[in-house]
């Protein structure tokens, strides 16, 4: 129910409370949104979880990390003690009927009010907690059910819990929640494309060369190493974020901003993309692990050392040459990149131009470099566009490049939302605009898999780069091959 001041009623049952997604981000987002003003006086936030706790107690475990992960300016004694009172622990196994019967008493049996279950878990247990609602009585019209990515480790996976979820609550009562949609950045490149009558007349390959997406990792596997050996970058990363980035770029203008026809095109794009086969595998993704090196100055081991086997395949790094099979994008490639312990935290959209068609200053041929648009979506949000301006004073005209730079920072004042506070908003609404429908994930893994498999083929481990550096030289060579170079300015 949402309150004629915007303010909203609901109640909000995390399963994993006290795992580090809850306690690291979803927490703290809410927080944020109540300080805000955003949640009623009624608004109610169950912490599900099997260990033992009591209410205060597990109030003391969310204030502590509320203090840890949240700055110091937006904490006060005052809003901390108005949110901690909203929490209610109920200890339940999610593999147990029972502990479901306690969470319906908890719940007070409203049908109308909107409920949302967040899976704060592993993917296996998904389909397991649906059916235990649905013993209860909880899939109620009103329920919403959020799952985390990863959504399976494979297609078979994916659609088998598709499948499970779908049996128990229908898909527009499905969030599967992406957070890179949820920045602010992200969002910005609808508006970037179809709010301005700049850029959409020469979105396509008669201007545009090629486009980046890189998503760099300065950290390694801080504590996932369960979960990361398992899956490695190609699936935590490749199958969700860059691929949703990828298709914000590359989709066709939808008719209306609404969540089917933004997701239509979306999915779309994923159905466009050229498989990646047999020796196709070798040629346009590469795969890399790092060894023992330095990150900022600080000496850190390398990945078998942290998960402490020396045999291990997974790769910590990817690259992959895309091709979207489409009129706009034919002959275009996205080259896709991301890893863990690169020099810097950086997630960007580098949609890079064609030459100019004929170069009228003779003297500055070295000088002149094609347009270059750089989306940034972590940190310092953004977008800047390189071109190409003459160098003030006499002496001629000699250009040099220089961006015209939109900080959000500079240009909106205040605190930017972190992603989670407007996914959960979004949830409570019903606004599935910024989540993944079933078919875009299946569809996803469908491209993704020929490129498991491949690897899989080959029996070849991945190529070794130091920590702190830019990944594997096959990488810089994939691109250069193509006479292209990878974008590496922040600015």
């Amino acid at each position: 129910m949402i309150n004629p001041s915007g303010s909203f009623s609901f109640d909000l049952v995390i399963f994993g409370a006290t795992g580090d997604l809850s306690l690291r981000k979803l927490l703290p987002a809410l927080y944020l949104r109540d300080a805000d003003g955003q949640l009623n006086d009624d608004a109610r936030i169950f912490a599900v979880a099997r260990s033992e706790h009591g209410d205060d107690e597990f109030r003391a475990v969310a204030t502590k990390a509320l203090q840890q992960h949240l700055p110091a300016s937006e904490i006060s004694a005052e809003r901390m003690q108005r949110f901690t009172r909203r929490i209610r622990y109920i200890t339940v196994d999610v593999e147990d009927p029972a502990g479901y019967a306690r969470l319906n008493a908890a719940l007070d049996g409203d049908c109308d009010r909107v409920l949302v279950f967040y899976l704060a878990m592993a993917p296996r247990f998904f389909g397991d907690v649906c059916r235990n609602l649905a013993k209860a009585g909880l899939n109620r019209p009103a329920a919403r059910v959020v799952l985390e990515k990863p959504i399976g480790h494979d297609l078979a996976s994916a659609q088998a819990i598709n499948q499970a979820v779908g049996a128990v609550f229908s898909e527009d009562q499905i969030f599967r929640i992406d957070h890179y949609l949820g920045k602010e950045t992200v969002q910005n490149l609808m508006a970037l494309r179809f709010a301005n009558a700049l850029f959409e007349p020469i979105w396509h390959r008669g201007v545009i060369d090629h486009v980046q997406v890189t998503v760099a990792e300065k950290i390694g596997v801080e504590g996932r190493a369960g979960y990361y050996d398992h899956a490695g970058a190609l699936r935590d990363m490749v199958q969700n974020h860059l691929l949703q980035l990828l298709c914000l770029v590359a989709m066709e203008p939808p008719n209306a901003f609404n969540a089917d026809a933004v997701r239509d095109e979306k999915l779309k794009v994923l159905q466009a993309l050229c498989p990646i086969t047999d020796r196709a595998v070798t040629e346009r993704t590469v795969r890399g692990q790092y060894t023992a090196g330095a990150v900022d100055g600080v000496a850190v081991p390398g990945y078998a050392t942290e998960v402490g086997d020396p045999s291990t395949m997974t790769e910590t790094f990817v690259v992959v040459k895309a091709d979207v099979q489409t009129w706009r994008w034919a002959g275009v490639p996205f080259y896709l990149r991301t890893g863990k312990r690169l020099p810097q935290r950086r997630s960007e959209i580098v949609v890079q131009f064609r030459p100019v068609p004929h170069l009228i200053f003779p003297g500055a041929t070295r000088d002149v470099v094609p347009n270059r648009l750089v989306i940034r979506v972590q940190p310092d949000e953004g977008i800047s566009l390189h071109m190409m301006t003459k160098v003030p004073g006499p002496g001629g005209m000699r250009l040099r490049q220089a961006p015209l730079n939109l900080s959000f920072a500079e240009t909106f004042q205040g605190r930017q939302p972190d992603a989670y506070e407007r996914l959960l908003m979004d949830v409570v609404r019903g606004n599935p605009m910024l989540f993944m429908r079933g078919d875009e994930v299946e569809t996803a893994w469908r491209w993704i898999e020929p490129i498991l498999a491949g690897w899989n083929m080959q029996g070849d481990a991945p190529k070794t780069y130091t920590a702190g550096s830019w990944g594997p030289s096959a990488a810089i060579g994939l691109i250069e091959r193509d006479g292209r170079t990878w974008h590496e300015d922040m600015r």
